[in-house]
């Protein structure tokens, strides 16, 4: 089907994602949920805005400083694009902190807690954190004074930092003092009831004075930089990719000011100051009305005592079959599909663990993306590779802002003697699989987990995600290919079940979206359910636009960015464009397709993006058995019924909450067994 699609049919993707975060935002001032977490819903944007600056922002204005005109699918260059963006952004940023005063001020009013300024602490308060200051912060702090001998110092990305305006004598000059990340930013506080604090910049503001003795402070202010994080690896020049990830790691350091946050009592001298000595233009600064970087929030979380105003506990669901002593025997009966955060993630970690002291396991075999600090199976894979057990790990050192934690595994799963690889040349290894090989008496048996996220205990907590295990052999067989394509030179041109990105996935999606264009065609249904973090390839979303002029029913529930825009007349009357933000974030990757009355359904590692699909090793993976293929449909319809948190993107680019006169029905909660 033959259309020469326009501009004017793709939302931008970067406006796109802003308004991902935008539906985020608004989760702070749903009453629906607790008040700390409505402040934890602030902390996330703040953190989610830090990274869009990073990678997204700096890279757009490093094609504008290269003088790049290239218009993306939207049609919009990119000093378009940054204009855009700053439009958007300084709205937003004002909404954020409109939005934080709220809340704060409520928790006040019903004297749950109460963050102080210095002004506003009592006697006892005050002795309090002055004793403080003079025993732990003081000693750590450096002024860093600027003039003709002292050059204006590199101040780190995402730090908080000082601007002191100072006199001594006849003499004026400016001094930088960073706020010191090693100590907690917020602080409790003495008090007889409820709960107090204040945020550690504050007292060191108050106490400025015992910094610069001898001078006469004359104003202050707070800011903060956010530098290009983007890393550049020349794989084909790199000896060893690990130690030149290491080197570029330090760069990073180093990288541009793309972003300047300054809160709006900072003098227009100051700003000045900032803006010629790091040499960033105007138009990139951000005046905040509060404290700059929400992300402090994240630690009051950790305080104990707010109970009624945070989520109430989940515990997540552990099924009998699949305990250490029986889960082998389950497998080899049956498909099991797990939900998680909802079903424990722990089953597979405790699966890693058995399989590290099984005299009867000769190997291990895992791909490794983004694991935690404290990572239990990294701990078990030592465990195995010292029980002299053949493991292979690969270990993606790639993994953006998880590279350092990334290279210290790998290092230390090499120290144990498992055998690390980091992958294939040019690509980022994605892929979630976790291959177990037994000796038992019937032979040698294999025993496989596919899944839709991270191998990571933390996130498996806070991210919903879907994991197959399995026995089926022709899968088994497909994995140990897949491997051996990681770590030697071998070829597979036979995938038997498993579909894999970049080579095939992307003509995979062509063929089974052209067959329901097929169906619809020929009078038959045509329908189409996907469920992604993103969407964003334009060559996938004509194909989606081709099917919907066809008469295909394509319903898509995208979290984040989505540059697919619903409505237009004749092309995409038939999609429509659901997104659902909540306490958990929506991770998993589903695509269903109706196939005339005999359903296919698929689960992913990869996302419709043009990475995914032509610059990662992804796979696309088959749910037959139709017990898993139940419990997979069960997530698509819950979400479709929720009307508490589903958003619906309409035709100018907005997404409104999705209200029916049904019974109100949750889907997280709903899927963690709650009666609605």
């Amino acid at each position: 089907m033959e259309t020469n699609y326009d501009y004017h049919h793709f939302y931008n993707r970067e406006l796109s994602w802003l308004e991902f975060n935008q539906r985020v935002l608004e989760e702070s001032s749903d009453p629906i949920n607790p008040l700390l977490e409505r402040l934890k819903f602030l902390g996330i944007t703040s953190s989610n805005l830090d990274e869009f600056f990073m990678v997204r922002v700096a890279g757009l204005i490093a094609q504008y400083e290269e003088g790049l005109v290239k218009k993306d699918i939207s049609g919009l260059t990119p000093e378009k694009q940054l204009e855009a963006i700053n439009k958007r952004v300084q709205k937003f940023v004002k909404d954020q902190y409109i939005s934080y005063k709220e809340i704060i001020s409520l928790m006040d009013k019903k004297r749950y807690l109460r963050i102080k300024k210095y002004s506003e602490l009592d006697k006892k308060q005050k002795i309090y954190v002055d004793k403080f200051y003079e025993e732990t912060l003081f000693p750590i702090l450096t002024p860093m004074g600027i003039d003709i001998s002292r050059p204006f110092p590199h101040i780190l990305s995402g730090s908080l930092n000082i601007v002191v305006h100072i006199q001594r004598g006849e003499e004026k000059h400016m001094s930088i003092v960073q706020v010191p990340k090693v100590v907690k930013r917020i602080m409790e506080l003495p008090c007889k009831t409820g709960k107090e604090f204040i945020l550690i910049e504050e007292i060191i503001e108050s106490n400025l004075k015992n910094l610069f003795s001898g001078c006469n402070i004359l104003d202050t202010g707070f800011f903060r930089i956010t530098r290009n994080a983007d890393m550049i690896i020349d794989e084909d020049e790199a000896d060893d990719l690990l130690i030149e990830i290491e080197k570029e790691l330090q760069k990073r350091k180093w990288g541009d000011p793309v972003r300047i946050e300054y809160d709006k009592n900072i003098p227009k001298n100051s700003l000045e100051f900032l803006s010629k000595n790091l040499k960033v233009q105007f138009s990139n600064f951000y005046e905040i009305d509060g404290p700059l970087d929400l992300t402090f929030i994240f630690e009051l979380m950790g305080h104990d005592g707010f109970k009624d105003i945070k989520y109430e506990k989940h515990t997540p669901k552990r099924y009998a079959k699949l305990e250490k002593g029986a889960i082998y025997e389950t497998l080899k009966k049956e498909d099991v599909i797990l939900s998680h955060p909802y079903d424990s993630f722990d089953h597979i970690s405790d699966l890693i663990e058995a399989a590290a002291t099984d005299k009867n396991v000769l190997a291990i075999k895992q791909t490794l993306y983004r694991v935690s600090g404290d990572s239990p199976i990294i701990i078990s894979l030592i465990k195995a590779a010292k029980a002299n057990k053949q493991v292979t790990v690969m270990v993606e050192l790639k993994a953006r802002f998880d590279e350092e934690r990334n290279i210290k595994w790998a290092k230390e799963l090499e120290k144990s003697g498992c055998h690390v690889i980091y992958g294939i040349k040019g690509l980022k290894t994605h892929a979630k699989c976790l291959l177990i090989v037994r000796r038992e008496s019937s032979g040698i048996k294999r025993y496989l987990h596919l899944g839709t996220g991270n191998y990571n205990n933390s996130t498996a907590k806070l991210y919903t995600d879907l994991s197959l295990l399995t026995t089926n052999e022709e899968l088994c067989t497909d994995v140990s290919n897949l491997f051996n394509i990681l770590t030697g030179f071998s070829e597979n041109n036979k995938w038997k079940r498993l579909i894999t990105a970049p080579k095939d996935m992307r003509n995979e999606f062509y063929r089974l979206i052209d067959r329901e264009i097929h169906y619809a065609s020929n009078g038959k249904k045509g329908k189409i359910i996907v469920k992604v973090n993103s969407l964003v390839d334009d060559r996938i979303i004509k194909k989606l636009y081709d099917a919907s002029r066809a008469g295909v029913e394509i319903i898509l529930i995208v979290r984040g960015a989505c540059c697919l825009k619903t409505g237009i007349k004749d092309i995409s009357e038939n999609i429509k464009v659901f997104s659902l933000v909540g306490r958990y974030l929506e991770h998993t990757r589903i695509y269903h397709f109706e196939n005339s009355g005999n359903p296919e359904l698929y689960l992913s590692s990869a996302d419709w993006m043009t990475r995914n699909l032509d610059r990662r090793i992804e796979t696309l993976f088959p749910v037959t058995k139709s017990g898993p293929y139940k419990k997979v449909m069960e997530t698509i319809d819950s979400i479709l019924k929720d009307n508490v948190k589903l958003r619906q993107l309409d035709e100018n680019g907005s997404y409104f909450k999705v209200k029916n006169d049904k019974k109100t029905f949750s889907s997280q909660e709903y899927l963690f067994g709650k009666k609605q």
